[in-house]
């Protein structure tokens, strides 16, 4: 062993090595100089930035850039950025992103961001940050007060609404205290347009050998309320546990809404629990244009809203409410002898307590500072542009010779195909989308619709206007003539 005198010489030097870690004032502000002149630049261009960027090498020159001992110069660092990680792919701070479901990135939120890894703050536990814990319950507060959940409810920020679907249906498995020996008798109902991540949430909790029933949808994709009723009244002859109900609040495909005042009905009258997915959809209700779409969402049991889709927050930033916070608590709490300080100081409910995470990032900021910077009325304007574009572009398309239309868009996604003079309509399109990706204007995607090779629009990016509708009707007529003329 080291005696005292060479220890303290051993633990200085290990400090000195490790001064790179704790930079001075001066360099704080010249790395901070480097990274704000790169996003102002990224700024000032990014309504004439494209959308997407095929690259030759997709990114493949970040692995030139591996962790080594030495340090290496902010430009150097930013440079391979720019090069490798920003350039190649989506843009998706570009108001051209209308596909999938478009994520923001607030300037807001990024302040937040900033804030909340400076100081660091541990927003898990209210012992231990007591000012973040009562900020991230607020917010929840304020989501259930938008979705119209009482005063009882609960809620949890999640990192989007994987984690959220997640937490929603374990606490509907605890409060029916299922155990293993009822998993293969207990029956969970949806339609084909549920998330994927519902799949992905349900084999996780557990609940893989559960019985699904799949509801047949009427002709707008919507969950027949008749259908789910007859379906469980025959498990319940079988003798089986039907006990979870999901719908959705906007469907990835084309943003239909199930009818969740009648789901809501049936559920009561069956005791089951109903689970909606409304990561997309849900902020709608900030919407006086579609508010009345989503009747009904005040009644279920839990519901998704993701602040990165509907309030155009970054990525990693989702919500999950719980209409019975007692019951979210039972299904999340647990302690440790190493907490007792923390459990013997608990005025507030901790997020741990109602979540997977016991370790979270400080995600209230992104949400908070935005929203005080600009105010609600923002948002809930960029909402009813958002869906009167979609609006303009559903009647602009039909005008373009060839185009036909899916259902009239409930929120703010349009589905259409263009069905060609000769050949196969669901090729057309494909290469209608190879040729939108090379040209990089505008980013669409496409789906499968009652076995159609189907394109779609998701207008939900805080930066789309109406130049970039315009812009993607031009793009779409230009493949269109593009290929007909190169077959």
């Amino acid at each position: 062993m080291m005696d005292n005198f060479d220890l303290e010489i051993k633990i200085k030097e290990y400090q000195d090595n490790s001064s790179n870690l704790e930079p001075t004032p001066e360099m704080r502000a010249y790395l901070l100089g480097n990274v704000i002149n790169y996003t102002e630049d990224f700024l000032r261009q990014i309504y004439t930035l494209p959308a997407f960027n095929e690259s030759a090498d997709n990114g493949r020159g970040i692995i030139n850039y591996n962790i080594t001992d030495q340090p290496e110069s902010i430009e150097q660092i930013i440079d391979a950025i720019s090069t490798h990680v920003d350039k190649p792919g989506l843009n998706p701070a570009s108001g051209g992103h209308l596909a999938y479901i478009p994520g923001g990135g607030l300037f807001g939120s990024a302040l937040g961001d900033y804030l909340a890894d400076i100081m660091n703050k541990y927003s898990g536990v209210y012992f231990a940050g007591p000012g973040p814990v009562r900020l991230e319950n607020m917010l929840c507060r304020w989501l259930c007060d938008i979705a119209g959940y009482p005063e009882n409810a609960a809620g949890n920020l999640t990192s989007g609404g994987s984690v959220a679907n997640l937490t929603g249906i374990v606490t509907a498995r605890e409060a029916f205290d299922l155990k293993s020996r009822d998993i293969e008798k207990s029956v969970i109902y949806s339609t084909v347009q549920a998330h994927h991540s519902i799949d992905k949430s349900i084999r996780i909790a557990g609940l893989g050998e559960c019985i699904r029933r799949i509801i047949p949808m009427d002709e707008r994709f919507r969950m027949i309320p008749g259908k789910l009723n007859e379906a469980i009244n025959e498990d319940k002859v079988q003798g089986l546990n039907p006990f979870l109900v999901i719908t959705s609040a906007g469907t990835t495909d084309t943003g239909s809404v199930d009818p969740l005042d009648e789901i809501s009905d049936i559920c009561s009258v069956h005791n089951l629990w109903h689970h909606c997915d409304g990561a997309y959809g849900a902020f709608f209700l900030l919407s006086d244009l579609v508010r009345d779409v989503l009747k009904g969402i005040d009644r279920t049991d839990s519901l998704v809203m993701d602040p990165h889709k509907g309030l155009f927050l970054p990525y990693g930033t989702g919500s999950v409410l719980i209409r019975d916070k007692e019951k979210m608590f039972k299904a999340h709490h647990h302690t440790a002898n190493y907490m007792q300080d923390a459990m013997a100081r608990q005025e507030e409910i901790s997020p741990h307590d109602l979540s997977p995470e016991m370790s979270k990032h400080f995600r209230a900021l992104r949400l908070w500072v935005p929203m005080k910077l600009a105010g609600l009325d923002a948002f809930k304007a960029a909402l009813n542009e958002k869906i009167l574009l979609t609006r303009y572009f559903y009647e602009k398309i039909q005008e373009i010779d060839g185009f036909e239309v899916g259902i009239y868009p409930e929120l703010s996604i349009a589905t259409y195909r263009y069905i060609p003079e000769y050949g196969d309509a669901d090729n057309f399109n494909a290469r209608i989308i190879t040729e939108v990706l090379k040209d990089g204007r505008v980013f669409l995607s496409s789906t499968i619709i009652n076995g159609r090779f189907t394109l779609r629009m998701a207008v939900l990016h805080f930066r789309t206007h109406l130049d970039t509708i315009d812009t993607a009707l031009e793009v779409l007529k230009e493949k269109v003539d593009y290929i007909k003329n190169n077959i």
